[in-house]
């Protein structure tokens, strides 16, 4: 049976803009624990008692002590059939954009292009000092608990958006731009809870653009869209790339 009529098939099709947006949910399903709710802590911490800039000015060290665990499980998860069919979605579609919630890498290294990490990226430092941003491991700071800067010896942070913090506006208004432009827009695996994620799938929807959300729960955005599709992504987007390329290897 198929998940989509020819016509929505055809629309998708034909598309001159895609956005997808993702949240925890995608990543879940490579095994990385959102951090978030019941069961989410960390020692004796919640995430929203460590992911501040007032608990890295208080006790930096433990910060990073939490950040290198978090860090180990991101680099041991695999991208899943969600995270790659994206991927692919970029080599086949004309303008396919991707803006991302999560921050543990799993999209380029699934090969996404177009990427905008609105929150950061686990794998990423930057000073605290002359902001200088640094890849961790492959610019050589690779050490445990506390890092420096290379280039003024400053402490380093991990270049996430936390608790408290406003956006890059640089990356946020680049999202907004491409909401408006989308003629689709995919809503993967987020609870719609944080508000500018959310914000950016109505801009899209508003602006007359078709919102399909893949999502094994309802959302606040379950209305809004025109299909909601309750499961998980790793198998409920290869069936529609499916339908709307055909058969083709997921790389």
């Amino acid at each position: 049976m198929s998940l989509l009529t020819p016509d929505l098939i055809q629309r998708i099709r034909s598309a001159r803009n895609i956005l997808f947006l993702t949240g925890a949910g995608i990543s879940s399903e490579s095994g990385i624990p959102t951090f978030r709710g019941e069961g989410g802590y960390w020692k004796k911490f919640k995430a929203e008692e460590l992911a501040t800039p007032e608990a890295f000015a208080n006790h930096p060290e433990v910060v990073w002590e939490w950040y290198d665990y978090r860090r180990k499980i991101c680099s041991e998860a695999k991208p899943n059939d969600g995270h790659l069919t994206i991927a692919n979605w970029q080599s086949f579609s004309k303008t396919v954009n991707l803006i991302t919630q999560n921050v543990d890498g799993l999209h380029p290294r699934a090969g996404s292009k177009n990427l905008l990490e609105i929150h950061g990226n686990i794998f990423r430092a930057r000073c605290t000092v002359c902001k200088e941003k640094y890849t961790l491991d492959e610019d050589g700071i690779n050490q445990s608990g506390l890092k420096f800067c290379p280039a003024c010896e400053s402490l380093l942070r991990p270049d996430i958006v936390w608790f408290g913090e406003g956006y890059d506006n640089r990356l946020l208004t680049k999202a907004w731009e491409q909401s408006k432009e989308a003629h689709i827009v995919f809503v993967v695996g987020t609870s719609a809870n944080v508000s500018v994620p959310a914000n950016l799938a109505l801009t899209a929807i508003r602006n007359g653009a078709l919102g399909i959300e893949i999502n094994p729960e309802t959302t606040s955005l379950t209305p809004s869209v025109q299909l909601h599709f309750g499961g998980k992504s790793g198998e409920i987007l290869p069936e529609i790339f499916k339908e709307v390329f055909g058969d083709v290897v997921l790389k």
